[in-house]
């Protein structure tokens, strides 16, 4: 069974396609379920509640959860509590924006 970190070490492979840096450093994963039988859910957002990319991503996401060994099954659940904010971005995050 994977670990949280292993889940959010495979999600930094994971970019917006839009904005070219991956969802973890933009703050973007509020969460991570490690459920009995390898089924992980993520809770995550998107910078934008009309992001033309979110079943691209959070497809692209779960595909690259479902690698990991021992993961039956990958679901991402895109929230919008709370509302995502730059203040989410990792230190990662910011340099690659120039912040």
């Amino acid at each position: 069974m994977p670990t949280e970190a292993e889940v959010l070490d495979v999600l930094k492979e994971v970019d917006d396609p839009e904005i070219g840096v991956n969802v973890v450093d933009l703050g973007l994963v509020y969460g991570v379920d490690i459920r009995a039988g390898g089924e992980i859910e993520v809770q995550m957002t998107l910078t934008a509640p009309g992001c033309p990319m979110s079943g691209t991503i959070s497809r692209t996401a779960e595909m690259a959860i479902e690698t990991l060994d021992g993961v039956t099954r990958a679901h991402v659940a895109i929230v919008w509590d709370p509302p995502w904010t730059p203040d989410r971005l990792t230190d990662e995050g910011r340099r690659l924006l120039g912040f």
